[in-house]
């Protein structure tokens, strides 16, 4: 195979749709935009949520009743199982973690270690959150868990 004999898949490339040439190529006049109405008109934009000037839905339902987003504790949460990766006698932090690619983002509240899976080493780990079984499951492996 060389380079001069390359060539895309059969209907990976396709020819683009000229508009407004004519009759004859199916496309002329109108330009596939119909007679009338909104969408034939240049400029044509419709926001997110409008309903052609009928009251829209996220205006005809009542806003009402209490949101707790801003004062509920959010955890970056992780199984046990993804701390079998690291060396006997490590001590892991949610930094730590973040570094090594384990976690994307430390949220607000710190990180939860969940009892999932089975760990055999040796770790301390430091969390703001255990579950009960995680707890168990560091300490009969040897290991220690530390609430910061």
């Amino acid at each position: 195979m060389e380079l001069n004999n390359l060539k895309p898949n059969a209907g990976a490339v396709r020819k683009r749709k000229r508009v407004g040439r004519g009759t004859a190529s199916g496309y002329g006049k109108t330009a596939g935009r119909g007679q009338d109405g909104q969408h034939s008109r240049s400029g044509v934009g419709i926001r997110i949520g409008f309903e052609g000037g009928q009251m829209p839905l996220y205006r005809r339902l009542p806003k009402r009743g209490f949101n707790n987003y801003d004062f509920e504790k959010r955890y970056t949460t992780i199984n046990l199982d993804r701390l079998e990766g690291f060396e006997d006698n490590a001590e892991i932090t949610a930094e730590i973690l973040k570094d090594a690619g384990v976690i994307k983002k430390i949220e607000k509240d710190g990180l939860k270690i969940l009892g999932g899976g089975e760990i055999s080493k040796k770790i301390t780990v430091k969390a703001n959150k255990f579950t009960k079984s995680a707890i168990e499951k560091i300490e009969a492996a040897g290991g220690k868990a530390e609430v910061i």
